[in-house]
């Protein structure tokens, strides 16, 4: 059974800086990874994806302030946020998208929440 499993979400002031981590079970990674998040009353979005190769792309208001990281052999994926904004407060959902053989398929961990607030 493939699981993804959030960790290191809370409250955080502004201007400050969190880690979030997602472990995986079940399932290697072999294709892109990813962090997303939903505000209340939003869409889901991507933040940050890191592909298998290590190329990272983010959403244009996370660049410069958030890094997305994976580490293979632990099967991880982490996101520092640093520069904190009220405007990233959210759920935020690790992803993975994974290739068995010809088939690919898409997994969500269960999300954690993020709230950036004095």
């Amino acid at each position: 059974q493939v699981q993804l499993v959030e960790s290191g979400g809370g409250l955080v002031q502004p201007g400050g800086s969190l880690r979030l981590s997602c472990a995986a079970s079940g399932v290697i990674f072999n294709d892109n990874t990813g962090w997303y998040c939903q505000a209340p009353g939003e869409e889901r979005e991507m933040v940050a994806i890191i592909t298998n190769d290590g190329r990272t792309s983010y959403e244009g208001s996370v660049k410069g302030r958030f890094t997305i990281s994976r580490d293979n052999a632990k099967n991880m994926v982490y996101l520092e946020m640093n520069s904190t904004k009220p405007e990233d407060t959210a759920v935020y959902y690790c992803y993975a998208r994974v290739w068995f053989d010809t088939l690919v398929r898409r997994y969500w961990g269960q999300g954690t929440q993020v709230t950036v607030s004095s």
